[in-house]
């Protein structure tokens, strides 16, 4: 009998959604824009608990007719699984829905549900047992077009499918369209003036934002002021990158093409298959870039203050960068409530680079005493692999979840350089025999993440969220450099091989709830890290431990308070507080000596120590109906803080490195920790609409910051107010025009002012990207992008160091200005069926009706 009712309930049902076809699935309500979810539950025996297989499961679509009456449109059904899971998917998350649940023996339910405003596209209904009613939902309203940038109290979004001019591009360009970050020569990124930790899906990376394809980044989120729950190391805040991962049903998929200049080519095709309980996804990449960039420096040796003579340097560096990534992954959906993610990224690429350096020295007269040329040809290799394993489950309660995995991150590269030095004096004839150097080198490196977070919200309100992290990097190089002469070669002691291992363990725990009219949240995070470092060759060791010992124990606490009240239900103000760390990396504590550049040299300080950071936010959020504005103002305290310091060679240094072409006025550029810092600052944020097809975000950071710093008796301080603007302009073309039609403009801007360094500051900045992009095709599938980076070849960093002992302005680029043409195709088939019934049955809907388990 129960099978009888099963096959005329599912009869009954295929008849119905065939009667609706063309009304029904996929009708959108007056939002039109809204985007897609998912609706799901589970469907219990009241008084066994156990899962109803085989009711019958209807959702309508709640619209009136037009005279206002209700005229409700079937848009999706199934049969409940054996466990009594359901899942209705391609539903506009702006609607408001009817319920129905019937089963033979069973009261029947009708009920009006909704998306939850916490759950976002996907809600989960919860058990529903069929001698009960089950309470309605609240409905939600989703806005039908989002901005690019979406401000929060506590964090930014930025949609990178927005930015037109990262198209094509890699992370770097990415995180130059971003308001409030800021983005140097060498690709660095900080946030506020300082550097943030930067995640991928939430995790630490071993790829550098240079080797991530911008086409394969979803959004981005921007942390300003991390609570307990995130890393103690995150003191410049946290910049999390979200990778692209479809969920849709059916086959879809992305690809794209770009060519530019100069040396411009890229190309990149993502698949995502979604079918019955599995989720496949693969990406696959290329990206090259080049150009010659120009470097100068331009300096006054002095003595106690007094000048004694000049050095002049300009650089030109031919510079070629290739990439290829390979990501591919699974979803497993074991039910509506557990899913398994496996999924796998290979990076392969090199970076070529061809230098000629111009070197002239001049008396305190500026007479030409010597010049030299010098050459150097570089080739660095490497590779790149990250595995993930993610299971998340789901409970009833919504918004309920615990989440594991482990992530491993591994990776080698190798280095290859020959640098030839020539000197000659005015004359022509030569000064100096030739100094030739040839180095190489190469390192492996290994990262293992294992996370468990847990959430468990209680009522409207109140949530508990807690969990445990480990986190593993262990790292081995090996770097030999060698004077070459007469066919000769002597090993020179910059010869370097190293290894090191750092390890984190971490807890925390955070509550929030809600007291009248104040929300809070109250977290503390443990942290407890070890750092052993050990050149080989001379079995030099180096690192830390925090905490040391037991009276130290505060040095692994580290709290966050979070105050918010809202003042009505589109603006509200936050005051916040965290206790931030900031471990030096092997870089700042290595004491070898690079000599890449031989009139500016960088070394290591392995006496180096953590700083640590206690930081206040107030916030102002405010939203209306054609923007928002974000105003803040901050505070922060760091002791010990980290500090690049520079000083002329010394006799003994030179001496050790005299066979290495290096200048014997060479400059030394280290790390220090400064007694403390004090930063206060303020940033601005306004989203603008200005009618239909222009809107604009600007962007002023302000800061003033004072450097406490003594070193054997020399007072290093300094002080001194900073400023920032950026602008984001973006026009979108309605024409009647086939060729206007469509037609979408944006243009980035931004100013950096001077900033303040221990020893003098960094110059001014000015840039601008442009982009144009045209949608064309049936449902918008192609778009062709013309993007041009650094409009005005103006971006370059700079420096002005002003010591008793030198006083140095020089620049440096990394990249030049670039023109790039990018064709985009998306493509899709909801319908497509890799696991086809025998019997003519894969026509009809599959056993879930699109469902997740």
């Amino acid at each position: 009998m129960k099978k009888i009712g099963s096959l005329l309930a599912l009869l009954v049902l295929s008849i119905s959604l065939f009667a609706q076809d063309g009304q029904g699935r996929g009708q959108r309500p007056e939002g039109a824009g809204a985007s897609e979810g998912r609706l799901y539950g589970r469907i219990l025996d009241d008084k066994t608990n156990k899962g109803i297989e085989a009711a019958s499961v209807r959702l309508y679509l709640i619209v009136k007719d037009a005279m206002g009456a209700p005229k409700d449109s079937l848009v999706g059904g199934m049969l409940s699984k054996a466990n009594g899971d359901f899942s209705v998917e391609g539903l506009s998350t702006a609607a408001r829905f009817r319920l129905t649940i019937s089963a033979i023996g069973f009261k029947a339910i009708d009920q009006e549900v909704a998306f939850n405003r916490k759950a976002g596209n996907e809600t989960d209904l919860g058990n529903f047992k069929l001698e009960q009613e089950a309470n309605t939902l609240d409905v939600v309203t989703v806005t039908a077009t989002k901005p690019a940038l979406q401000m929060g109290i506590d964090r930014k979004f930025f949609d990178v499918d927005k930015s037109l001019t990262a198209a094509g591009g890699t992370g770097v360009d990415v995180m130059k369209n971003i308001p409030s970050v800021n983005v140097d020569v060498d690709g660095n990124v900080t946030l506020r003036n300082n550097t943030p930790q930067i995640f991928v899906d939430g995790r630490p990376t071993i790829l550098t934002l240079d080797q991530i394809p911008a086409d394969n980044i979803e959004r981005v989120e921007l942390i300003t002021n991390p609570s307990a729950a995130f890393d103690a190391s995150s003191t410049g805040g946290v910049i999390n990158v979200i990778l692209k991962k479809n969920k849709k049903l059916g086959l879809n998929g992305l690809a794209s093409l770009g060519a530019g200049y100069p040396d411009i080519l890229n190309g990149n095709l993502t698949l995502n298959l979604r079918q019955n309980k599995f989720n496949f996804f693969v990406s696959g990449n290329y990206n090259q870039s080049g150009g010659i960039a120009t470097s100068k420096s331009f300096r006054e040796n002095r003595k106690a203050g007094i000048a004694q003579n000049y050095f002049n340097q300009v650089s030109d560096a031919d510079r070629l960068r290739k990439f290829g990534s390979v990501r591919f992954g699974v979803d497993y959906f074991l039910d509506n409530r557990n899913t398994l993610t496996l999924s796998q990224n290979f990076v392969n690429g090199n970076d070529r680079n061809d230098e000629t350096q111009s070197q002239r020295y001049f008396t305190l007269n500026n007479d030409l005493t010597q010049y030299g040329d010098r050459l150097a040809n570089s080739k660095n290799d490497f590779n790149r692999s990250n595995t993930q394993l993610l299971w998340e489950h789901k409970f009833a309660e919504a918004g309920k979840k615990l989440n594991a995995d482990v992530t491993f991150n591994t990776g080698s590269g190798s280095s290859r350089s020959l640098i030839t030095n020539s000197y000659f004096n005015p004359d022509g004839t030569v000064a100096a025999p030739t100094n030739v150097v040839r180095n190489d080198g190469g390192d492996n490196s290994d990262q293992l993440t294992i996370q468990m977070d847990y959430v468990d919200p209680n009522g409207d309100h109140s949530k508990f969220e807690a969990g445990l992290r480990t986190f593993i990097n262990d790292s081995r190089s090996n770097f030999n450099a060698f004077s070459v002469a007469n066919g000769a070669e002597t090993k020179l002691p910059l010869s370097n091989n190293y290894k090191y291992r750092e390890m984190v363990n971490a807890a925390y725990g955070t509550y929030s709830n809600k007291l009248g009219d104040f929300r809070y949240q109250l977290g503390l995070r443990a942290e407890i890290s070890k750092f052993d470092g050990e050149l080989i060759d001379s079995a030099k060791k180096f690192g830390y431990t925090y905490p040391d010992k037991i009276g130290n124990l505060f040095d692994a606490l580290f709290p966050s308070v979070f105050i918010t009240k809202a003042l009505s239900e589109s603006e509200d103000i936050q005051i916040n507080y965290t206790r931030r760390i900031r471990r030096p990396n092997f870089w700042q504590m290595n004491p070898f000596v690079d000599i890449n550049d031989p009139l500016n040299l960088r070394q290591g300080n392995p006496a180096l120590r953590p700083q640590f950071t206690n930081s206040f936010e107030f916030n102002y959020n405010k939203t209306y109906s054609s923007g928002s504005f974000l105003g803040v103002v901050y505070y922060r305290r760091t002791e010990g803080d980290i500090t690049q310091f520079s000083d002329t060679i010394t006799a003994a240094q030179y001496e050790q490195l005299n066979n290495a072409a290096v200048d014997p006025n060479a400059i030394v550029n280290t790390f220090i920790n400064a007694n403390n810092t004090n930063t206060w600052g303020s940033e601005l944020t306004l989203q603008q609409r200005v009618g239909k097809n222009f809107d604009f975000t600007p962007t002023v950071s302000l800061q003033y910051t004072k450097v406490n710093a003594l070193l054997d008796k020399v007072d290093l301080s300094n002080e001194g107010f900073n400023w920032e603007a950026k602008l984001i302009a973006n026009y979108r073309l309605a024409s009647k025009s086939k060729i206007l039609n469509k037609l979408s403009l944006q243009a980035i801007g931004e100013y950096e002012s001077p900033e303040i360094l221990p020893q003098g500051k960094r110059k001014d900045q000015l840039s601008l990207d442009a982009a144009l992009r045209k949608d064309f095709l049936k449902g918008n599938k192609g778009t062709l992008t013309f993007s041009v980076n650094d409009v005005f070849n103006s971006r370059r960093w700079g420096t002005i160091y002003d010591t008793d002992n030198f006083y140095q302005d020089s620049y440096r680029r990394r990249n030049v200005r670039s023109f790039r043409v990018t064709f985009t195709y998306k493509f899709g088939k909801s319908d497509f069926n890799l696991f086809k019934r025998k019997g003519g049955e894969g026509g009809g809907m599959d056993e879930g009706g699109g469902d997740r388990g």
